[in-house]
This record gives structure tokens, sequence and C-alpha cells, in this order.
């Protein structure tokens, strides 16, 4: 039996709840009694002048989000969420599609009915992201047309290759074409595109997109036609300058987490979002709107809005402050009370592709070169765009090694999928003082990346993740490894309850913070910088990216690039 719960909520003879009920169709709120039927709807609704002293309003929806990027299974991530009042995500499989494919997005699905909790997946648009990188797998467009025909999929996912769109790539506008032809939405994934653009990007079919930075970016994509996802994840943080379009435009506002780390996942999740748009005065309706009823009706997701004949999908609060379910109900049933969750936990099924051999420290070994600057990636925290820097690197015995004063170190990625020199740049931000981090969750392809002090400890923490086929570490200055968290499912997914998972990734956390990393999300930042589709800089198995011209680039800056830089 998979399943785990206390008896007396999941199994409830309870029939009906009490409180003032917010109805998100026709946005009043009013003393209700709600019945629910044997089947697990709502049977009656009967007003109540006196009503318990809480709150009855929709379960929250996740509107964007990779389960991977939890390191939990399906069913893990669902027992952490629904503590927080989350009833359904709308998930995008790409990260394990790049490492599996085809069978990664089904075993997805798979390991989704090991849990009553709601999920709506997508099929990944862009599997591999982009040919300069090298992943494990590829969706072409058969794939995706045959994955777009099953009844769990509710979407094509996220189309990050957006040149694609606004150039008329065929393969691209066959994906787009097979989506719209089964009558499926279609997410967007547009950075910093606006004007002419934005507009043909529109017109092929995409109506979402969750990378606007600033409020006016996601605006005028809200002016054009689309719906934005407002995102509060463990990297990109940033949601609080977007959240008043909330009040100006609810109806086509939603909230997702994108990427959440285990831990920050067991704290909070969209109802953290939820509580913050109340405390700048946003009203409730508006906030049940964007969290509750748009990714429902966008996705077409089986979830009850608290209309008679609905399924009793609800949460009950007694406050706005936090939103902090007392209860939470699914399908009839009480799922969740006070923060513990009653759902099954789920089997893992293990699956994986990891070619890589152990490497030496002369595989990431960089030759100085006479009178050289390097180019150097420059990151914030907060925010997963990055900058090119051009600097002069610090050289011993006619090498480029990280200087840790100055917090310029080196990032090696290597290829997991066949054992090939790794790819070798220079970082700043990560604030590492001694050792070395390193993760096989590298967004999009998942091949191995690591950053640090000293070359010692970078080798010592890929080579851990090596061995262990997928996972991060953490490694100090004399080549110990400090920490692990092993990853065995596709080198993404823990098969561990959350609360085992949240411990392991908070212990790699917080040992990387006290090597020095000032960033709220180490581990999550250093994932993206292997993403090369978010400008500016960034590096792959390939080595470095240029994000603004769409190419690699040399790591030295070359005479033509330093006129180019005179003259500016």
């Amino acid at each position: 039996m998979f399943f785990v719960y206390n008896k007396r909520y999941y199994k409830s003879m309870k029939k009906s709840v009490s409180g003032t009920l917010f109805d998100p169709i026709r946005k009043i709120s009013y003393g209700a009694t709600v019945n629910i039927s044997e089947a697990g709807t709502i049977a009656e609704i009967i007003p109540n002048n006196n009503p318990d002293p809480v709150f009855i309003i929709p379960g929250f929806i996740d509107a964007h989000v990779h389960i991977e990027s939890s390191m939990l299974t399906p069913a893990a991530f669902a027992n952490a969420a629904i503590r927080h009042g989350t009833v359904a995500a709308v998930a995008d499989p790409h990260e394990i599609a790049n490492v599996l494919g085809k069978e990664g997005v089904e075993l997805m699905l798979k390991l989704a009915k090991q849990t009553p909790f709601i999920f709506g997946f997508g099929v990944p648009s862009c599997v591999p992201a982009t040919p300069f990188e090298t992943s494990g797998a590829e969706l072409n467009v058969e794939d995706v047309t045959n994955l777009l025909q099953k009844k769990e999929i509710t979407h094509l996912a996220e189309m990050m290759n957006f040149p694609g769109v606004i150039h008329d790539d065929p393969v691209v506008l066959a994906k787009l074409k097979a989506a719209q032809k089964v009558g499926k939405p279609i997410d967007g994934h547009a950075p910093g595109l606006t004007g002419d653009d934005l507009k043909k990007y529109i017109s092929a079919g995409i109506t979402t997109d969750h990378e606007s930075l600033t409020l006016d970016e996601a605006a005028e994509k809200i002016n054009a036609g689309m719906s934005i996802m407002i995102r509060y994840g463990s990297a990109a943080a940033q949601f609080e300058r977007i959240l008043p379009l909330i009040a100006r435009h609810p109806e086509s506002c939603m909230l997702c987490s994108d990427d959440k780390h285990p831990d920050d996942l067991l704290n909070d999740h969209i109802n953290k979002m939820a509580a913050t748009a109340y405390k700048k005065g946003i009203s409730i309706h508006s906030i049940i709107q964007a969290a509750c009823v748009n990714p429902v009706r966008h996705y077409k997701l089986p979830v009850g809005l608290l209309q008679l004949n609905d399924p009793a999908d609800f949460i009950i609060v007694d406050n706005f402050n936090t939103f902090r379910p007392l209860e939470v109900w699914l399908k009839g049933k009480c799922v969740a009370k006070k923060g513990e969750p009653f759902l099954p936990v789920g089997t893992p099924i293990i699956k994986n592709k990891f070619a890589a051999k152990p490497i030496s420290p002369a595989d990431i070994e960089v030759k100085a070169e006479e009178n050289s600057q390097i180019k150097v990636i420059q990151i914030e925290d907060g925010t997963l765009f990055t900058r090119c820097l051009t600097m002069k690197p610090t050289i011993e015995n006619g090498l480029l090694v990280s200087d840790t004063e100055n917090d310029i170190l080196k990032i090696v990625v290597c290829n997991r999928y066949q054992p090939v020199k790794p790819a070798v740049a220079f970082i700043k931000g990560f604030g590492l003082q001694r050792g070395a981090i390193a993760s096989s969750v590298a967004h999009d392809s998942h091949n191995i990346i690591a950053v640090g002090s000293s070359d010692i400890a970078i080798i010592t923490a890929i080579n851990e993740v090596i061995m262990h086929k997928g996972g991060l570490t953490v490694t100090s200055n004399n080549a110990k490894v400090i920490a692990a968290m092993p990853l065995p499912l596709a080198g993404l997914i823990s098969p561990e309850p959350v609360e085992v998972a949240a411990q392991q990734y908070s212990d790699c956390d917080r040992l990387a913070k006290i090597l020095g990393s000032p960033l709220k999300a180490p581990f999550m930042t250093l994932s993206f910088m292997a993403l090369p589709v978010i400008p500016e800089l960034k590096i792959t198995d390939k080595g470095l990216f240029d994000v603004t011209t769409f190419k690699h680039t040399s790591l030295f800056v070359n005479d033509e690039e330093r006129t180019l830089k005179s003259e500016r």
C-alpha cells in the first residue's frame, strides 16, 4: 500500500464545512455551509448568517513548475505542496525529457498517478533546448504530436526557442501547429521580448509568459494578449515588482513557482505569493482569480471552484496574512490539516542515463595567454539573467586559477552523456572562499556543473557526483566531501520522502554558504548558469556561450572585441 495518512481526516466522515465562502465566479463572499456528497462533489451551498470564523476559498494552483527542480517525485512534491493549500500543479517535465526523452515524460505521468493531487502535464517543446549543448535525448515533432494526444497532457510547454518562432523555423512551427490542432494551449518563455518580435511570437499561438523581468515588460505582454505568470521560485524571487498587475489585470495573471527546491517547498508555496499580494492591498477576489481560477480555466484542469456539483477542492484559512491552511480538501476528502499532509507517499521508479567518467585536475587546466583578458559571467542574486564582464585573470604557474579575493571563480561543465574534456570558464558572484559545489542539475541538458575556489576541490566535487550517477555535492579545500545528496532518478530526482530530501538539500545549501556563498540559493543559481537561452553569458558543456549573439564565444577577449570595447 502506498498510503500514509490519518484516517480520521483522509477518510473523513465529515460531510460539511462552514465559514465565509469566497465564490470565485460571482466574486462575492458570504457565510455558508458547504455540504459534500459521497462522490466527493459539492452537493449544496447553504447561506449561513452565523458561519464559523474561517474562510473557504478554492485551492491554489501552481501554474508552471518543473517538478524535477524540487528534486522530488510527483507524490513527494504533492505531499509538500498540499500542506500549503496547493491542490494542483501545471507541470513541465522538460528536465527529465532532456535526459530520458519521451520515456521520461511517460515516467512522470506514471509516477503522478500514485497520488490524488491534480497534475496537468505539458509536452516539452524544446528538447534539446538548443543545439549548443549536449543533451541525453530529443523530442521530435512526431514525439510531441503523439504525447499531445494523451488525456493527462494539458498543453505544449514553454516555447523557449523564441528566435525559432520569430524566424519561422519549420520544426518549431510544426510543434506549435500540433498543439493547436488538438486545441491545447501553448506556454511561452520570452525574456526581454518586446515590440514587433513579441507580436510575431504571440501570433504563433503562444498564450503565456513567466520570464518578464520588469513590470513594463509584463504589462506590454498583457496588452498584446498574453497571460502573465508571476513567479516566486528558489532562484528567481523578484515577484513583488510584478504583483501590481494582479490588481490591474486580474483576468490575465497566474502565480507559479517554476523551480523550487525541497527545503523552500516545505516552508511555503503559492500561499506566500497570495499573502504578499494581500499585504500590498490587492483584493482577495483578484488574488483568488490569479492564484486559483485562471490556471483552472486556461488549462482546463479538473479542479473544483466552489460551485454546485464541482469536485470539493478547497482550503480553509483563518487569515489572509499568511493564507496558511487549517484544512485542505481534495475530491471531497480532507488531505491536510494544520500543515500535516495525508496523501500517498508513492513508490519511486529509478531510471537514468549517465556515462561520465572521473576526471583529473589536468582536465580543467586553462593555459594563460600573453596580455590576456577574459570574459567573466557575472551573476546577481535573485535573477537568472547574467552579465558579461571583461577582466584580467589571476595566473599561477602559467595557468588561470580561481581568485577568491576578487570573487572570480572557475566554473566547469562536464558532459554526463559521454566522457569528453570539460568546458571551463570563470564567474563572479558565487563568493566561495573555500571548497567547491557541484550538481547534475544543470538546465536544460543536465550535464554536471561545478564552481569552486580551487581545481582540486572542483574535481573532487564533480567526481562525487559521477560516483552517485547524479546528485549535489559540497567539498572542502582539502578534497573532502562534506555533504552530498544522491539523485539516482535521471540524475535529477531523489527517491526519498520530502522531509529527507529537504534535509539533504538543506545540508548542502548550508555548507555552501558556510564556505562563503552569499547567494540565497547557490545550487539553484548554479543550475541555471548552463542555460543558454537566458541572457547574457552562460557556459555549456561545449564552452562559453554568448546569448546575445546566440553562439559560442572564446574565454579570452580577442583583438576585435578589445577594439569594439574601446570604441564604446
